[in-house]
């Protein structure tokens, strides 16, 4: 049987591991919802933009990710804030423009729409 200090050692050691790894994880779930809101956010604009519904805006979101090689949450960011900047990344916006045409979508022009 250890000693008592040395159980104590073992067991403090024990539990600061523990509370590392819940602390990793909580810092990981918090990324994870913010980067899920900047998704929701997106949607939404590819909602107003082309006035799709909120599932055919997510599968437009996923398409210009894959197919310009930018990962969705920047994909995500970059089209949040688009309204405010006026500026879209030209990658970005033609793949939503070719998306929003394969969709039917009511855009009103022949380019990906200037956001109101």
């Amino acid at each position: 049987m250890l000693p008592a200090r040395r159980r104590a050692a073992i067991q403090a050691h024990a539990e600061t591991a523990r509370a590392a790894g819940l602390e990793a994880q909580v810092e990981q779930l918090t990324e994870a919802v913010t980067a899920h809101a900047e998704v929701d956010q997106a949607i939404g604009v590819v909602v107003a933009v082309g006035g799709l519904s909120p599932a055919e805006a997510w599968d437009v979101l996923r398409e210009i990710s894959m197919r310009s090689n930018v990962k969705l949450r920047l994909v995500a960011l970059r089209l949040v804030a688009w309204p405010r900047t006026q500026e879209l990344d030209p990658v970005i916006r033609a793949e939503l423009q070719h998306q929003l045409d394969l969709r039917g979508a009511q855009t009103g022009s022949g380019a990906a729409p200037e956001p109101q």
